[in-house]
């Protein structure tokens, strides 16, 4: 639970494994006797460890090369997942959208909308008062609604669209492919440097639509295969060489997001092979 926390907080397993690592030392040092509510306790470690690393992160992530995405993981590595806002707040679409919200905000969603913390308790965490936790509560909430559908699709619709948006772009169906994608569509593409990438987000579907069939016309892909990540179906390829993860967003059901992550230092949580 501790590690979904801090993941969903960071939009990384590594820097979330750093955290809960250094929750677990200041849970070793500290007299358990004084502790009524040990959860709560560390909870609240947790939170306040990964908003100040937060904080710090956001200025390497402005600097990094090319758009910065959150690093992937498998849905077994992300914790539980019993409740619907458990699942979307983990969800790569989300993931992403929320590197909009400012470190207090991220923490405020997070910490009411996945684990259902009263408002009180929120407000101790992120050293607010309990109107102004409310209120940062209200702003993620309809910064992070713009643009969503109010229902989300099944697995089983994602898992179908991906296929048949991997087919289409695969066998080269400019047609196919346009009609799958949202009329707004983003392609994000994070190479971070390491490997070749689009520096830049991708917007339109037209442009999309081109970006995707040069990129099939002059690589070849190999070891295509579904996997589960964050929650719902993406898929693993080799692009040149080098392994690729493709994950997408949902809109009005079309295609509206292409995430693509290159960077071998993001897909070590995700058995590709």
């Amino acid at each position: 639970m501790l590690l979904g926390l801090a993941y969903r907080l960071l939009g990384s397993m590594w820097d979330a494994e750093d955290v809960v690592q250094e929750a677990w030392l200041r849970w070793q040092a500290t007299d358990h006797a004084g502790i009524r509510e040990p959860r709560a306790f560390l909870v609240t470690v947790v939170s306040r460890l990964a908003l100040d690393q937060l904080r710090s992160a956001r200025v390497k992530r402005e600097a990094y090369t090319g758009p910065w995405l959150p690093e992937p993981v498998e849905t077994a590595q992300a914790g539980p997942l019993d409740t619907a806002e458990l699942r979307d707040t983990v969800s790569y679409a989300t993931l992403h959208m929320m590197e909009r919200l400012s470190p207090p905000e991220r923490a405020v969603f997070v910490l009411r909308e996945a684990f259902e913390l009263p408002y009180d308790q929120i407000a101790e965490i992120v050293g607010s008062s309990v109107a102004n936790a409310r209120q940062m509560h209200h702003r993620a909430s309809v910064r992070l609604s713009e643009g969503r559908d109010r229902f989300r699709p099944s697995s089983e619709e994602h898992a179908e669209l991906l296929t048949t948006f991997m087919r289409a772009a695969g066998g080269g169906d400019l047609a196919a492919l346009t009609e799958l994608l949202h009329e707004d569509v983003v392609a994000y593409n994070d190479g971070g440097g390491k490997v070749r990438a689009a520096l830049r987000p991708i917007l339109g579907r037209d442009k999309v639509a081109s970006f995707l069939l040069g990129l099939v016309a002059r690589y070849d892909f190999k070891d295509v295969r579904m996997v589960e990540v964050n929650g719902l179906p993406a898929f693993a390829t080799q692009v040149g060489g080098h392994r690729q993860l493709v994950m997408i967003g949902i809109r009005d059901g079309h295609i509206s997001e292409i995430y693509g992550v290159l960077n071998p230092d993001k897909l070590a949580h995700v058995r590709l092979t």
